[in-house]
């Protein structure tokens, strides 16, 4: 007895959405570049299996195939672009809290990078680097990230929280440091 199947060609899913009013956009050689109000940002999708067009302002994202992997990376370009497009009108800003028990910790943005000075006493700041355009605000125990780029900003951020991190002590105990307690778009 011979069994026949049949292979159903399954529709692929393709992602169409329009860029707002008041941002200029172009794709060349796999970068997208999005110019807004409060700068340009560009990205590379040349590593991303999808087939990304752009006709007028109106961006469409094709995967592949219809596989649930190359879908999943569809939906993983869309968010990249939405989040260009939230970060050239609105912005990305991340708030950290300097947090001490003893030492009093000092936070001073020197060039592209920020240095944490007497944490727990020591003589030699703590150095993590700025990633990017981002803009640094020091507001007594704050300190504020901002800029239009999410990865940039989120970057910057965990650098200067891994910069403050306790070694060969209980973290539970030494609480000092650099940490984030705020994500927002502005």
């Amino acid at each position: 007895m011979v069994m026949s199947t049949e292979i159903k060609k399954e529709e692929q899913m393709q992602l169409i959405f329009e860029v707002p009013e008041g941002i200029e956009v172009r794709f060349s050689d796999n970068i997208l570049y999005l110019k807004g109000p409060l700068g340009e940002i560009k990205r590379d999708f040349s590593k991303i299996r999808s087939n990304i067009s752009l006709v007028g302002k109106i961006i469409t994202i094709t995967p592949f195939s219809s596989r649930k992997r190359n879908r999943s990376i569809t939906n993983t370009s869309r968010s990249l672009i939405r989040n260009m497009i939230n970060g050239v009108t609105k912005g990305f800003t991340y708030k950290l809290k300097v947090a001490y028990a003893h030492f009093p910790i000092t936070v001073k943005i020197k060039g592209k990078e920020v240095h944490v000075e007497n944490f727990y006493g020591e003589r030699a700041p703590r150095i993590s680097k700025i990633v990017g355009d981002c803009k640094l605000e020091v507001q007594e125990d704050d300190v504020i990230v901002r800029g239009i780029s999410l990865d940039d900003v989120g970057q910057t951020a965990a650098n200067i929280e891994q910069a403050t991190t306790v070694k060969r002590k209980d973290q539970r105990v030494f609480l000092d440091g650099v940490y984030i307690y705020e994500k927002s778009r502005d």
